[in-house]
Formats: structure tokens, C-alpha cells, sequence
């Protein structure tokens, strides 16, 4: 099983990436990046999983279940938190924009059907998480705490250049009540260029000695995906000189729909060190705009 897949390695038709639960092995978490010119549309059937349509670069129009969202949008995952929309399942789907850009389809498979629904910019919680070369940026767009759904938890993490993130290294692959949830991952990356050049990073994924004994240090560029079915992540490395970002796709099977995570036991001592440093001055590189009162 290749757990790296590289930028087109796991592009489908009009998708640029297309990761279905199949493809990856699993039972839940599913990704789709969706890539319209402008004028361009696209409709699709959510089967028997639920989605957010998470603008990456440009606006749209989403229309499900006869409800119209018109999401604004932002230029790029580096300058702005972004509107959404969520498309429950067995719904049909209509994705549309006027100036063409790129979408991210996150999904999960799952057993209640919820009301589609818009998820505007200003409720967006922006963490910053972290001190020191540890800091990062997450927007809870679609966290456990922050935003219904059934199985689907998904988040932004943008690490500044330099950094490191995802660290200390975790695990979430065994259903420990209170302690630790089982949850598939699913990493998107995207960097910003600096004069021109592309970005990049490394992930790394260490075994745990649960599952499938995920081993990966890959180098990731634009477009990249890696998957974790199991094992210690952590860290995602950012180069110098050019910001990461990465989508985070996870869902389980168990019934509570919860982010619980165990420290890698060697690395956990890094978190008593946070309080000791400030938070790196470039974040937040934005915040999510005021609510309209």
C-alpha cells in the first residue's frame, strides 16, 4: 500500500485528487479536490457520505437538497479562513463558479442524514497552537467541538516556514473510552512560493505497533497527499522561506465523533516547554472576519 501519493498520482476526470475509503483501505474518510475553469460546474452524488465544500482558491455556488450557498471564497488557503458548506448524504450536489478556482470535497462515510447548511467565515474558531518553531496556525473550520456533523472532523493547520507542526508526534488508532479515538487521516498539502519557487516539506509517520505498521518520510510538494490509517505522526516539516499548509481529513467508527490523541511518550515533554517561548510572531498569518451583528 503507498501511503504517499504524489501530486496526479491520485487524480480521477475532474478531480486533481479523488481518495475514496476504498482507494485507501479504510471505512471512513474520504477527499476529493475538485478543479473548475471558469463557468465550469459540477455535480455529484454524496452516496452514503456526508461533505463540506471547502473553497482552496476562488468562490462558488453550492446546491444541495434545494438550498443555494453562495460561498465567497478567498484567493488562496494563505490569505483568508473560508466559507463552506455542508451536503449531507444521499443528497445530489451542484458545485458552480463564475471565475473558475479549486475545491476541496471532505468526506465521510456515515449513518444520520443532517440538514445541508452554510458555515460562514466569521464562525470559524483560528487556534494557534504551539510556541516557539513549534507554532501553527489550525482553523476549526469543521473540528468535533465546532461545527455538526455525523462522522466528519476537519481542520487547517498552516505552518509557517521553518516550523515544525503535528509535533509532538501523535496517534489516534485504538478506541481508548475518554482517552484516545480511532480515526483515519488524510493529509492535503499546499505551500506558498517565495520569488517564484515552489514550496515543500516532509512528513513523517512512525509505527505505533497498532494496525498496518504505517511507515513514511515522504518529501511533499503542492498537491500531495499522505495517509494515515494508523501510527505516530508527526512532524510536518516546513522549508524555510515558504509556509505550509495542510487539510486534515479524519472520521471513525466509533459513536462518539471526538478528537482524542496519545503523545508519542519519547516527544510528549515538548508541550511543558511551550509556556517558556512566545508564539511566533508571523501568526496568525490571518483570523476569520467579524460576525455581522
Amino acid at each position: 500500500m503507498t501511503y504517499h501519493l504524489a501530486a496526479g498520482e491520485a487524480a480521477d476526470g475532474r478531480y486533481a485528487v479523488h481518495v475514496t475509503p476504498q482507494r485507501a483501505g479504510w471505512g471512513y474518510s474520504g477527499l476529493r479536490v475538485l478543479t473548475l475553469p471558469p463557468g465550469g460546474a459540477h455535480t455529484f452524488d454524496a452516496g452514503d457520505s456526508e461533505w463540506i465544500v471547502l473553497p482552496l482558491a476562488g468562490g462558488c455556488t453550492v446546491t444541495a437538497d434545494g438550498a443555494v450557498f453562495e460561498l465567497h471564497g478567498r484567493p488562496d488557503v494563505f490569505s483568508a479562513v473560508s466559507d463552506f458548506a455542508y451536503v449531507p448524504r444521499d443528497a445530489r450536489a451542484t458545485v458552480t463558479s463564475a471565475a473558475g478556482g479549486r475545491f476541496a470535497l471532505t468526506g465521510a462515510r456515515c449513518a444520520r442524514r443532517l440538514p445541508a447548511r452554510y458555515g460562514p467565515a466569521s464562525c470559524v474558531p483560528v487556534e494557534l497552537r504551539g510556541t516557539g518553531n513549534c507554532s501553527r496556525q489550525v482553523n476549526n473550520f469543521a473540528a468535533a467541538d465546532t461545527f455538526d456533523c455525523d462522522k466528519l472532523i476537519a481542520v487547517e493547520v498552516i505552518t509557517p516556514g521553518g516550523n515544525w507542526s503535528s509535533f509532538p508526534p501523535h496517534k489516534h488508532d485504538e478506541h481508548r473510552p475518554g482517552r484516545e479515538a480511532e480515526l483515519e487521516e488524510i493529509y492535503y498539502f499546499e505551500f506558498a512560493a517565495h520569488d517564484g519557487l515552489p514550496g515543500l516539506g516532509y512528513q513523517r509517520v512512525s509505527p505505533s505497533g497498532r494496525g498496518r505498521g504505517t511507515d513514511v518520510l515522504a518529501e511533499v510538494r503542492d498537491g500531495d497527499v499522505v495517509l494515515i490509517p494508523d501510527g505516530w505522526h508527526g512532524p510536518s516539516m516546513a522549508v524555510p522561506g515558504h509556509h505550509m499548509y495542510y487539510l486534515n481529513v479524519m472520521a471513525g467508527p466509533a459513536a462518539e465523533r471526538a478528537w482524542l490523541i496519545s503523545d508519542h511518550p519519547g516527544h510528549a515533554w515538548v508541550r511543558a516547554t511551550w509556556p517558556e517561548q512566545p508564539v511566533d510572531p508571523r501568526l496568525p498569518l490571518y483570523a476569520a472576519p467579524e460576525r455581522n451583528v
